[in-house]
This record gives structure tokens, C-alpha cells and sequence, in this order.
């Protein structure tokens, strides 16, 4: 297929995917997500995604038979600087339809561990935690009541495409609590006021730690409703880690446990 070409700022399909990029309301209404770069891309078509447009850039280096898609783009260097979001870009940006797990639906081993997050607002936070999902191969990440698309751009670039590589559930904390319990998977939340350090809990078993926002922590529902409370010796002048790094040392002091 030939690709057409845009040179001009001004062309429909630019203006766009500008809204695209900027603005989650209409990515949500057009069902569409937006994905730059080539690995990001293949990742993404891993896990069983299609692109539905690609723009790609030739004058960087980038050309339409990297990739299947359903239309191609030519754009001009200066049509793609302004479509880039990122630095050092490849050449590619691509729409996709987005791919949504749920609790029914979510894969699941014999004996799981889960990262469940609580209001995440912030996408890089979010893409920093997938990166440690992926890092750890983890069952799934659950996020409870997001105040974040999971798949805005931010997320998707400082993911790495791990955001594609680990399924992942948006749903509500009830909905979440129910169905750990009808698993039977212990849940752990992340808490300063905990009287339990993180290496004195069991990860063997099934198991989810629950993470909240670095602003507030984890709201009186996880905190009253989860198997125990635990905590992350803190030493310093500062009372917390930041929420990416909790979250990988809680996850990786599971998998040593798994190991033993």
C-alpha cells in the first residue's frame, strides 16, 4: 500500500493526532491510543495489537516496511517534530485500537503476585511500576479508581512498551477486594503506620501488595480491608520512598522469596 504524504501542519490527520497525544477525553472517544517508537510498537503487536495508522518519517530513518498497519503515513521532518513527544524519536508514531483486560478475563497463574495501585495520577509513576512488572514477570497490575488514562503517552514512553507487556485491569476498590477474595489471595497494603516490616510477610502464597498515591498514601478502604499492613524500614531524614521504588522493593523481595 502507498503511503500518502503530509507535509503540512495544518493537515486534519496532524491536528489529530495532536488532540490524541494531548488529551485523554479523546482518545477515550475515538478508542484510539498513541504509541511512538519502533520497539514500543512491536511490543504493543506482542501482545496481540494492531496498528491502525502509522506515520513514519524517512528523513530520520524510519520507512513503512518496518511495520504492518492498516494505512501508512509519510510525514516531513517537520510534521513529525511536531507529532514527536519524546526526544531522540525513531521516526515512528502509530494509532492503535487499545486492548483492555478485566478481572473475569485476566490470566492468571497457579500461585500469583499482583501489584494493585490505588488512584495513580501520575504516568510516570505508572510507567516506571510496569517497567518492574515486566523486570519481575509478574501476573498482572490492577489499578483501583485511576485518576490516569494507563495508556497515556508518558505512561507508554516511560513504560519502555512494558505497558503492553503485563496485563493489566482498571476497575474499583470493591470490585478488586471481592475477587481477591474469592482467589484467595492475601493482600498486603503499602503503609507507613504499619507495625510489620515487608520481610517478615510470607510472599510464598498467592499474593497482591497494594501501593496508594505518594501525596496521601492508601485510603481508610485498603487500610481497613487488607490481609495486614506492612512497611518499609525507613532510616533517613524522610519518612517514604517514592511509590515506583516501593513497589519494586516489595515485588522483588517476593520473587527472592519464590526462589528460596
Amino acid at each position: 500500500m502507498k503511503a500518502e504524504y503530509i507535509s503540512s501542519l495544518q493537515n486534519p490527520k496532524v491536528k489529530n493526532l495532536v488532540k490524541l497525544i494531548e488529551k485523554s477525553s479523546e482518545r477515550k472517544a475515538q478508542n484510539l491510543i498513541v504509541i511512538e517508537g519502533l520497539r514500543e510498537l512491536g511490543l504493543a503487536i506482542s501482545a496481540g495489537m494492531e496498528i491502525y495508522q502509522l506515520y513514519f518519517c524517512p528523513s530520520i530513518g524510519a520507512n513503512e516496511n518496518e511495520l504492518v498497519a492498516q494505512q501508512y503515513f509519510e510525514v516531513s521532518k517537520e510534521v513529525f517534530a511536531k507529532l514527536a513527544y519524546r526526544e531522540n524519536s525513531d521516526g515512528y508514531i502509530a494509532l492503535l485500537k487499545p486492548r483492555y483486560y478485566t478481572l473475569e478475563n485476566l490470566p492468571l497463574t497457579k500461585n500469583p503476585f499482583i501489584i494493585i495501585l490505588e488512584s495513580v495520577e501520575k504516568p510516570g509513576n505508572l510507567g516506571a511500576i510496569m517497567r518492574t512488572a515486566d523486570a519481575a514477570n509478574i501476573d498482572a497490575v490492577i489499578i483501583c479508581d485511576p485518576r490516569t488514562d494507563i495508556y497515556n503517552p508518558n505512561a507508554i514512553r516511560s513504560s519502555v512498551g512494558c505497558i503492553f507487556t503485563v496485563p493489566i485491569v482498571v476497575s474499583t476498590n470493591d470490585e478488586v477486594k471481592v475477587w481477591l477474595d474469592e482467589k484467595e489471595i492475601n493482600h498486603y497494603a503499602a503503609a507507613l503506620t504499619a507495625s510489620k516490616f515487608y520481610t517478615d510477610i510470607d510472599f510464598k502464597k498467592s499474593s497482591a501488595v497494594i501501593m496508594g498515591t505518594e501525596a496521601t498514601g492508601l485510603s481508610e478502604f485498603w487500610l481497613n480491608n487488607s490481609t495486614c499492613q506492612i512497611k518499609i524500614p525507613m532510616e533517613g531524614k524522610i519518612d517514604s520512598l517514592n511509590v515506583s521504588i516501593s513497589t519494586a522493593v516489595l515485588t522483588f523481595e517476593a520473587k527472592r522469596q519464590r526462589k528460596i
